[in-house]
């Protein structure tokens, strides 16, 4: 193959090459002196001999084309050391930029939620405090239930719930405990009704037995607890004890032992006497008397004496549940 004859005037065609532009210079940048910098490496003798036998028998073209491809080699070369350098800088400053964070669906329904949280915490407050200092859900009516022997009048002037006043702004606990300081009472609960209604709810005391003082007839219930003086029920037991009260044990073994009583049996219960805990007697109405001893078994007292008084007796005697008798 010959090579093709060289027209004057023919300029041979130099592609181009894309280089980075150049890093601008920071005059207050110093130069390291240390640096290194890439210097053209000394030709060994035997390989420049063939370099020159080879220029020598190539043509002028050929040659041309050779040193253009060694130009771009060497163009590329400095251009990946320059590049290299370059970010070798950016990371010694700290100026490689971070690939931004992608936002993710998941995070999205992150932000919703704190969103719709934060909404619902401000609505919520806002209409707390629409309802505590405005009169739009304020106290209108009282309405009180389990009132019997306690009149419904006693337990408003207890209660003292201003009508107007807003629902949250009524301590219904507070309430509730001025209620609870009628002797009468046993326990009181009171509600918030919405829009404009405050219930009251009393559990009156009943009276268990009855003992006799200087200024008449004194009604104890169930806990030993002296919350009325007047006339007794009919057919209610009287108790023997010497300080009746919900702090004297005599009391509470004796109350103990009328609570446990079938209905059928307290109804045939004329007294009931402890003058210790360890010794205590019923007397029935009929005169019967029932030896019951200590409150040790007590349910099981209960149920034998139900059997025992259906047999003809005067003396009935549970205090062994084990070996009742009857004399």
């Amino acid at each position: 193959m010959t090579d093709r004859p060289e027209v004057p005037g023919e300029i041979d065609e130099v592609p181009l090459t894309e280089t980075d532009p150049e890093e601008p210079v920071n005059p207050e940048e110093p130069v390291n002196p240390e640096e290194p910098v890439d210097p053209e490496e000394p030709m060994d003798p035997a390989e420049a001999d063939r370099q020159d036998a080879v220029e020598d028998s190539e043509g002028p073209r050929r040659r041309q084309r050779r040193e253009r491809a060694a130009r771009r080699e060497a163009e590329q070369r400095a251009t990946a050391i320059e590049q290299a350098r370059r970010e070798a800088k950016r990371r010694v400053r700290g100026q490689v930029a971070e690939e931004p964070r992608r936002i993710t669906a998941r995070t999205v329904k992150g932000l919703r939620l704190i969103i719709w949280s934060v909404v619902l915490t401000v609505t919520t407050v806002a209409l707390g405090l629409v309802l505590y200092f405005t009169p739009a859900m304020s106290a209108r009516s009282v309405v009180v239930v389990g009132d019997g022997a306690v009149s419904r009048d006693e337990v408003l002037g207890a209660a003292d719930v201003r009508l107007g006043t807003p629902l949250l702004q009524i301590d219904t606990d507070e309430v509730a405990d001025r209620v609870a300081g009628i002797r009468r009472v046993a326990s009181a609960r009171v509600q918030r009704e919405y829009p404009s209604t405050v219930r009251i709810t009393i559990v009156e005391r009943i009276p268990v037995v009855v003992k006799d003082f200087g200024d008449g007839p004194h009604l104890f219930d169930r806990d030993g607890v002296d919350f009325a003086t007047g006339p007794p029920p009919p057919g209610l037991p009287y108790i023997d004890v010497q300080d009746p009260g919900p702090t004297d044990p005599p009391t509470t073994a004796a109350l103990q032992v009328m609570t446990a009583l079938r209905p059928e049996v307290v109804a045939q219960v004329g007294r009931v006497a402890a003058p210790s805990v360890s010794s205590i007697t019923l007397t029935l109405t009929d005169g019967r008397t029932v030896v019951w001893g200590t409150t040790d078994r007590t349910g099981e007292k209960a149920e034998k004496l139900a059997a025992l008084l259906t047999q003809p007796g005067r003396v009935y005697d549970v205090s062994s549940p084990d070996l009742p008798t009857v004399k």
